[in-house]
């Protein structure tokens, strides 16, 4: 996520000044004592951040026909239009009926085009800048002169970006280039999010195939312990046992309610206490204030796992676990504390820094701690306190305004 960031910060800063030195040497003489620098950079930016959320949708008609009214106003030219490689997505202003043909030859020479307006015919010979600047089309060109783009990710040509205008200038070739590449850079970030997305959603997949298998046989065994002996209780734990299966194997997005999320940790206490009886002691306080808060689904039941299988001093010894969440104003807090034997503190924090996927680690605090630090950034990671002889607390924030975009 914060890599993310920093490129679009890059990309939008070496956007700017490219920009806005373009668009001095473009547009018109400034009256005197008008700042044009200053001018042109900000409503460079303002257009930008107009533009950017539609980019970053990927690119398709939705996203292009939001986002090209931004970029002709961004231009200043006739017209601007959006492709793919096989069709016009959008485009605002009088565009030339035949706009795919200038953009698949941009696509097939995979740099930038200028076709010369047929009422403008001297500007056929005429040089794009002093190194002869891009390819020049085919002769017979659009009605207004036009420069055409190619909108590029990871290397792959994805579309172009056409804008038609009177007079095909170099400043104006440089400019519509400085766009193009911008708007690319869009696109690879919005190609940076559909990967990180696919990359949680198979992590979900696994997440859900890493339930322990220990978990599951002792909750079986212990459910058909009763079955003879008091089929009553047997049936109210193969129910909790099912719902507790419903939840954690259920086709869901990333995110759930804590309300949903603390009852799975409710089904799971009980068919553990049905395990170690008496021995097993555990309680829960929550704010009801918190109950519809969206936190990541599965992040809860682990750090209660952890703290049973942690928490019991040794047969016959009981322990207790302990969950406690508050509202603390734009956060939740949540504590999971056990007063088992606790750890070294070394050793929490080999736990946190093992392979999530390793086999047979379950689903465990590494896991957790993970997905948190990969959604909310590296501040809400897992804060675990321990001490040999003192227990265990594990403490985790959840932002309440996060919405996922999952």
């Amino acid at each position: 996520m914060l890599t993310t960031a920093c490129v679009a910060l890059s990309s939008l800063l070496a956007f700017l000044l490219g920009l806005a030195l373009a668009r001095l040497l473009w547009c018109r003489p400034a009256p005197p004592g008008e700042h044009r620098t200053d001018d042109a950079t900000f409503t460079a930016l303002h257009l930008a951040a107009m533009a950017a959320p539609a980019l970053r949708a990927g690119l398709d008609r939705d996203s292009a026909r939001r986002a090209v009214r931004h970029l002709r106003v961004l231009l200043g030219t006739r017209a601007v239009a959006i492709t793919s490689t096989e069709a016009a997505l959008a485009w605002e202003g009088p565009c030339t009926d035949d706009v795919l043909t200038y953009a698949r030859a941009t696509l097939a020479a995979g740099r930038t085009q200028v076709f010369p307006g047929r009422a403008l015919p001297h500007e056929r010979a005429s040089d794009a800048g002093p190194d002869r600047g891009p390819d020049r089309g085919p002769d017979r060109g659009p009605e207004h002169g036009a420069v055409v783009v190619p909108l590029t990710v990871d290397g792959t040509v994805v579309g172009a970006l056409a804008a038609f205008d009177d007079e095909v200038s170099a400043a104006l070739v440089r400019t519509v280039a400085e766009v193009g590449r911008w708007v690319s850079g869009q696109l690879e970030l919005a190609e940076l999010d559909v990967s990180r997305r696919r990359a949680l959603e198979a992590e979900m997949r696994a997440l859900r195939a890493q339930i322990s298998p220990h978990f599951v046989y002792n909750a079986l065994t212990t459910i058909a312990s009763f079955v003879r002996t008091d089929p009553a209780r047997a049936r109210e734990l193969l129910l909790d046992f099912a719902d507790f299966s419903r939840y954690a194997l259920r086709r869901a997005h990333d995110f759930t309610t804590l309300a949903d999320e603390l009852t799975c940790v409710d089904r799971y206490l009980l068919l553990e206490r049905a395990r170690f009886g008496d021995k097993l002691r555990f309680s829960m306080q929550v704010a009801p204030e918190v109950l519809s808060v969206l936190v990541p689904f599965l992040c809860l039941q682990p750090l209660v796992e952890n703290a049973i299988k942690h928490g019991m001093r040794g047969p016959g010894t009981p322990g207790e676990v302990r969950v406690v969440v508050r509202d603390a104003g734009p956060e939740a807090h949540i504590t999971v504390e056990d007063d088992g034997a606790g750890m070294d503190p070394e050793c929490a924090r080999r736990m946190l820094d093992e392979d999530p996927a390793r086999e047979g680690s379950g689903i465990g605090l590494a896991n957790v701690d993970l997905r948190l630090r990969q959604i909310y950034g590296d501040g809400y990671g897992l804060v675990v306190e321990t001490a040999l002889g003192a227990g265990t607390k594990v403490r985790l924030r959840v932002p309440k305004s996060h919405l996922s975009s999952l």
